[in-house]
């Protein structure tokens, strides 16, 4: 089981569960290959995009665990 937190590296994220790319291209990251974003924590990420992180990580645990 995998268990991502809000300090997770999203590319980190995308590596072990690429089929979360679509959850964070839906919150703005649209560059999910370059290296800032694949270098952000979820927390990071959250606080650039105006999203709250609970309810991402919710959503990309829950894709990354399907």
């Amino acid at each position: 089981m995998v268990n991502i937190t809000k300090d997770t590296i999203i590319g980190d994220i995308l590596d072990i569960a690429p089929q979360t790319a679509p959850i964070f291209m839906s919150i703005g990251m649209h560059c999910l290959g370059c290296p800032s974003s694949r270098g952000e924590t979820v927390e990071e990420a959250c606080q650039v995009h105006g999203v709250d992180v609970d309810a991402l990580l919710r959503a990309v645990n829950e894709a990354a665990n399907q």
